[in-house]
């Protein structure tokens, strides 16, 4: 999936990592905002949860192997559960709005205590609009800060997060001047205000802000900005918001040409720079450093998942996992209000498929990511993920 540049119209083929791709591209949502204090329904946790999971069954060939990927990995969390048992219902919202509130409104008529799902965000706002009457929760996979509060909570992970972790770790090691550099989309205008709030939070400086278009001449022309920037802003970082699919591979050609060299200027990358493979390659990433969910967490759950289904699980697969584990977790304590909003905003979080992560009051989450960077071509973890909330980057 690494861009692809055509010689003869010199345009830059701009795609997202599949992370990102399913959420970000989603029509614009309706921020539900505000504190998420719903009380949510009272649950009997001796007896089988209702769970409903939304999927994008009945949509493209993509979608269908989605949802089923979710479904799978949903189910593998029920078998950890202990002591807790869970009623799935599936429903399929073939990846449309209308439809997902639609089977949002039947899931909740039915008994559904909590939705996990749908993926798009402009359908989970629908989901969450069309049940909030009711006070259930929806536990969304999709990683838009824009549709979290309410009753709504993003599983997915956020730039926020990423950006936090990576701003932390630069900070304490001296990398505090920072430039960033940004696409002129939607995902590059998020990246670039996580990462400046990011910048803020952590007391590091914000040397200098460039961004550009999607094409190839764009980045080009950006090249001398960039190192403008750097030069002016007395910088010691830059933080670019692009994806190996995307503008990476022609950044991390153009800018080390420009004289924008390690270890002097450290390169970070809110993306993961490990996807594809092929992107390790890439002699402008050598030393770079970008955020990756716990290898050992992830690892296990992939384990466990080829297992039982012969097959790797999907990049977005986790989050199901990690909707069960949550409500597996709350349900332990044995009380009736388990899965109401301040029950799934406790400080301890959770243990997911790819580690600990916690929900915000806002409706956003905080995952604990290791840090890694690429040397020899080989991903190497210098900054290990955390094992419990408060400790390093958060």
């Amino acid at each position: 999936m690494i861009a692809f540049f055509d010689a003869g119209r010199k345009k830059l083929r701009l795609l997202f990592l599949p992370l990102f791709a399913l959420i970000l591209a989603a029509c614009e949502p309706i921020a539900m905002g505000g504190i998420a204090g719903n009380s949510g329904p009272r649950i009997d946790t001796s007896a089988p949860i209702p769970v409903a999971l939304l999927v994008p069954r009945g949509g493209s060939a993509g979608d269908n192997l989605l949802a089923q990927n979710l479904e799978n990995a949903a189910r593998l969390a029920i078998r950890d559960l202990d002591g807790v048992q869970v009623d799935l219902r599936v429903y399929g919202t073939a990846g449309n709005a209308g439809t997902a509130a639609s089977v949002a409104a039947q899931a909740v008529n039915e008994g559904a205590k909590i939705i996990l799902g749908p993926v798009y965000a402009e359908s989970a706002n629908a989901a969450g609009v069309a049940v909030a009457s009711q006070g259930v929760n929806v536990l969304s996979f999709s990683n838009n800060p824009t549709i979290a509060g309410g009753n709504v909570f993003v599983l997915g992970p956020t730039f926020d997060t990423t950006a936090n972790r990576l701003v932390g770790y630069a900070k304490r090691t001296g990398k505090d001047r920072i430039v960033v550099v940004s696409g002129q989309d939607v995902a590059g205008q998020l990246g670039r205000t996580a990462i400046e709030q990011a910048i803020a939070a952590n007391g590091a400086t914000l040397a200098g802000s460039v961004d550009y278009a999607l094409s190839q001449e764009s980045v080009i022309a950006s090249i001398p900005r960039v190192k403008a920037a750097v030069e002016g802003g007395n910088a010691n970082a830059v933080f670019l918001t692009t994806s190996s699919a995307s503008a990476l591979p022609l950044f991390a050609q153009l800018l080390p040409e420009a004289g924008i060299q390690g270890p002097a200027t450290q390169y970070i990358g809110l993306t993961r720079w490990d996807i594809p493979p092929a992107t390790l390659a890439l002699p402008g990433v050598q030393g770079g450093w970008f955020a990756l969910p716990d290898p050992g967490a992830s690892g296990v759950f992939r384990q466990k998942y080829s297992a039982a289904y012969q097959s790797d699980p999907h990049p977005l697969a986790g989050l199901a996992f990690d909707g069960i584990a949550a409500v597996g977790a709350l349900a332990k304590s044995g009380k009736s209000s388990a899965l109401s909003a301040a029950s799934l905003t406790q400080g301890a979080g959770f243990r997911g498929a790819s580690g600990i992560f916690r929900l915000n009051r806002n409706g956003t989450n905080e995952r604990g990511l290791a840090v890694a960077t690429i040397r020899n071509k080989q991903v190497v973890i210098i900054d290990a993920a955390p094992q419990a909330f408060g400790g390093a980057g958060f």
